[in-house]
């Protein structure tokens, strides 16, 4: 079977009647989990980016919360299983505040965790990667938000070994 492109789908979506797409969204939303948060962020959560932020926010805490600390492996296995759902919130939103709040808020969590596992470079080395992945998406936003957000990136330096690890 040939997949077509997304151009020929819109086409294709032009021609179709207001219940012909709402049969071919909800054949969408039972087909994968992932295609029905998507549908249900969009529907009920994304005229409320705040309170989508904080809902998030929320979860990543709790899951932080729940990590096993007792072996290294666990720590790593589940800071990794975090930051993927982090990144789906953030692909579904695709506003770049909305992803520099989810990876501030990450890395406030993450900088908990990192203070037991200080001494492993995988851990530090991917800290580091989500707080230049930050710095990037602030690149985006107005001045005055790259201000109040730097505030909080510089926050979140971290010093190992008498190395300084921040954004640059």
């Amino acid at each position: 079977m040939k997949t077509a492109t997304i151009r020929e789908i819109k086409s294709e979506l032009g021609y179709k009647d207001e219940k012909e797409l709402v049969e071919l969204c909800l054949a969408l939303a039972k087909f994968k989990k992932e295609n029905k948060e998507l549908m249900s962020y969009l529907l009920y959560e994304a005229s409320d980016e705040d309170r989508f932020i904080e809902g998030v926010n929320q979860e990543v805490s709790e899951l932080f919360s729940e990590i096993n600390i007792s072996s290294f492996y666990f720590v790593k296995k589940s800071i990794r299983k975090i930051l993927r759902l982090v990144k789906k919130y953030i692909r579904y939103s695709k506003k770049k505040e909305t992803e520099v709040r989810l990876l501030i808020h990450f890395c406030t969590e993450f900088k908990k965790v990192l203070n037991t596992f200080s001494r492993s470079p995988m851990m530090i080395g991917l800290y580091q990667r989500q707080l230049k992945a930050i710095s990037k998406a602030m690149s985006y936003l107005h001045e005055d938000l790259q201000f109040d957000y730097q505030q909080d990136l510089e926050e979140l330096a971290i010093e190992t070994d008498g190395y300084w690890y921040d954004v640059d």
